[in-house]
This record gives C-alpha cells, structure tokens and sequence, in this order.
C-alpha cells in the first residue's frame, strides 16, 4: 500500500465530504429520525465507491492522451474549489441555515421505496457529486503515479465510508448542537478553511 497517496486521497475526499449539502443533510436528518440509516447509509457509500473509482481510473486515462485539457480541467476545480471555500466562509460570517428539526420531518414510519428514491436522487441528480468525484478526485488521482491510483482512490473510499456511517448513525448525537446557530459558523469556518488551503497546494 501507497499510504502516501492513501492519505492524499482520504485528505481531499475529507475537505469535499464533509458539508452540508442536500445529500448529507438528507443523511443526516433521516439519521436524527432513525429512519432507513442503513439503507441511506449503503447507497450513499456504494454509490461513491463508483464514482471515485470510475473518476480516477477514467481521469487516468484521459491524462494520458489529453494531459493539456486534464490539466486545464484542473484549474478549473482549483477554481470551484476557491469559490466553495470563500462561500462557506461568508456563510460562517452570515450564518441562515435552517434549525434540523426532528419533528418537521413526518412521521416516524417512512416507506422503503421513496426513501431510496430519494436517495439515489440526491446522489446521481447532484452535479456537485460529479465534480467531486470526477473533476476533483479524478484529475488529482490521475496525477498520481500509475502504480499510486488504487491507494489513492482506496483513501478517498475509506474516507466517504466513515463520514455516511458517522452522520447516519451519529446524527442524534450532533442533532442538539446544529441547533445552535455558532456551531454551522464553526463548521463552515472550517470547511472554507481547509477548501482554501487545498485548494492553494494543488496549486502547481
């Protein structure tokens, strides 16, 4: 095992994963109503097990024929990078998220199918996953050495597993402290933090 490349995979997977965006905060609120974690907690994990491999084994390959245009694609995720990290920053500054409320979201009793529905919905209908996974992880992996990818792409895995098990099955835990307004600024503070620092060491 590459474990350096395993821990550069895991740390860019780290600083895209951990937000709150409509599939994590999907995740989170039915983890807050223990209703179907497992099943969102699988199909959340699974499904970007095939995206990060696909991103990096099919960014790898185009680096090799077009490593002009990978490059140029890159640039363009340090961009994205740089805006999501200057938003979350001025959404730490000016904080208006909504309070995760367990007794807003229905009734205890959910059914199976539109629950998974949902799932795969705001899993494979979210552009924002196809720039992680494909743009972001892809084009970083690719850079990589041929014998390096796998690690890679097995840390950026290990990573997004451990972060849909943590707030599927954490979720009541954390629930009272996002009710608090200053725990998303801290969070957001940290996140725009971090995306900013990434995005300046990839950066070459």
């Amino acid at each position: 095992m590459n474990w350096p490349s395993f821990s550069h995979g895991a740390a860019l997977c780290a600083s895209l994963i951990v937000t709150i965006g409509a599939q994590n905060a999907f995740a989170l609120r039915q983890g807050i109503m223990r209703s179907h974690v497992g099943k969102i907690v699988l199909l959340c994990i699974l499904s970007d097990f095939l995206l990060i491999g696909a991103g990096v084994g099919g960014a790898s390959v185009l680096v090799e024929r077009y490593p002009a245009l990978i490059h140029a694609l890159l640039y363009v995720g340090l961009a994205y990078l740089a805006w999501f990290g200057i938003s979350a920053l001025r959404r730490a500054l000016r904080p208006g998220h909504a309070v995760l409320d367990p007794a807003a979201d229905g009734a205890p009793a959910q059914r199976t199918v539109p629950i998974v529905l949902m799932t795969l919905a705001f899993t494979w209908l979210n552009p924002h996953v196809y720039l992680d996974t494909f743009l972001l992880i892809g084009t970083a992996g690719a850079r990589e050495p041929a014998g390096a990818r796998t690690a890679f792409a097995l840390g950026a895995m290990a990573v997004s597993a451990v972060w849909f098990v943590a707030i599927g099955y954490g979720a009541r835990v954390l629930a009272p402290l996002f009710r608090r307004a200053a725990a998303w600024r801290i969070l957001d503070g940290a996140i725009g933090g971090m995306v900013l620092l990434l995005a300046v060491t990839q950066f070459r």
